[in-house]
């Protein structure tokens, strides 16, 4: 018998509320990121993909499938529907032929760029369920705790390349007359 220094009972109800308040979150999350990519006839894995190839500028399939926290044919499929529609570019690197790469091309950047500029707050579910939050406490609920859960659950990969993600929007996009455009040194160096 381990000696643990928190009851059965108590993880059990932790592990519960966990489940049923992810469960909750993931279904507005799903309705909100769907209702925003619906009009560019992308599912949610396609526009995960195309973001995880936009943030770390050629990636492998493994790579996505680890960020992407799905199966490595589900990344690989996804992203051929991708380079089908001229997204996605795959390749081989010379020091690496066992697995495949993919990068964004110019026109799935473009797309990235769309999408973002076409965010529209109002219109997300979580968005809006946080934003009372903000009102009474000055700020968006900060999420470390919940970070942290998944920092030792998927890693410090993971967590360095969802802080890519952040850093990369920071840069590359501003905000102008209340909607995300592309920055200026992106649009010229990109």
């Amino acid at each position: 018998m381990s000696n643990h220094q928190y009851s059965m009972k108590e993880a059990f109800m932790f592990s519960q509320r966990m489940a049923q308040l992810s469960k909750a979150l993931w279904k507005a999350v799903e309705k909100d990121w769907q209702r925003w990519i619906k009009p560019y006839d992308l599912n949610i894995n396609e526009h995960h993909i195309l973001w995880i190839a936009y943030h770390l500028k050629g990636a492998s399939i493994t790579d996505v499938a680890n960020f992407g926290v799905m199966h490595v044919s589900t990344a690989f499929n996804f992203s051929k529907k991708l380079e089908e529609r001229g997204f996605l570019t795959f390749s081989k690197k010379e020091e690496d032929k066992r697995n495949t790469y993919i990068e964004i091309t110019k026109e799935g950047e473009q797309l990235i760029f769309d999408l973002m500029e076409q965010y529209d707050p109002e219109t997300n579910l979580v968005f809006t369920g946080s934003a009372p939050l903000r009102e009474l406490f000055g700020k968006f609920p900060d999420l470390s705790e919940l970070m942290a859960i998944i920092k030792n659950v998927y890693g410090d990969d993971f967590m360095d390349i969802f802080e890519t993600s952040i850093y990369n929007i920071e840069k590359d996009f501003d905000e102008v007359s209340g909607k995300l455009k592309q920055a200026a040194q992106t649009k010229t160096s990109g």
